[in-house]
């Protein structure tokens, strides 16, 4: 359901999800299963996007782009598939774990640090010995590069930045 060079990228994804995932004694199958999934809705077109995740914001409805977690949630389930870790980690990969599934963790954190993408080699190392710091990075990196273009930034994504412990310090920008 990938054109080629999603394919590559979601093979990265899923090697390097179980690669942190067993690093922090994690179900590294679960993650490589959430990796290899994680962009399967990628690639549709908008309005099968939007049909399959029906908006819940007008960052949704504006840039349907931002539903293919979700998207990839529902096909999943359509076809049978149950495991809730996965699909969690799957949905939440675009916009943020929503916290209690460090599975999602290695996934959201693999998809913006993989070695393909040239950035967040930082965040790719620190996942290997501190997954809440990693998150925690990863987090706020994109939250960070989306407000200083001017790119409103997904309800989603700012619940997770909100709940991160260094926001109770207003550390995490150091």
């Amino acid at each position: 359901m990938v054109k080629p060079r999603r394919y590559e990228h979601v093979l990265r994804v899923a090697e390097l999800a179980a690669q942190i995932a067993r690093a922090n004694g994690l179900d590294d199958m679960r993650a490589y299963a959430a990796g290899v999934l994680h962009d399967i809705a990628r690639d549709l077109p908008d309005h099968e996007l939007l049909r399959l995740a029906p908006p819940e914001c007008e960052i949704d409805a504006a840039h349907p782009l931002a539903l293919h977690g979700r998207a990839a949630r529902t096909l999943l389930e359509r076809w049978g598939y149950q495991d809730r870790v996965v699909l969690d980690a799957v949905e939440d990969h675009t916009t943020g774990p929503r916290g209690g599934n460090p599975v999602s963790s290695c996934v959201y954190i693999a998809d913006v640090s993989e070695p393909g993408r040239g950035v967040n080699a930082d965040i790719r190392e620190l996942a290997l010995t501190d997954l809440t710091a990693a998150l925690e990075r990863a987090i706020v990196s994109k939250v960070t590069y989306l407000q200083g273009r001017g790119i409103q930034v997904h309800p989603r994504t700012l619940k997770a930045y909100h709940a991160l412990p260094c926001n109770a310090h207003l550390s995490c920008l150091t």
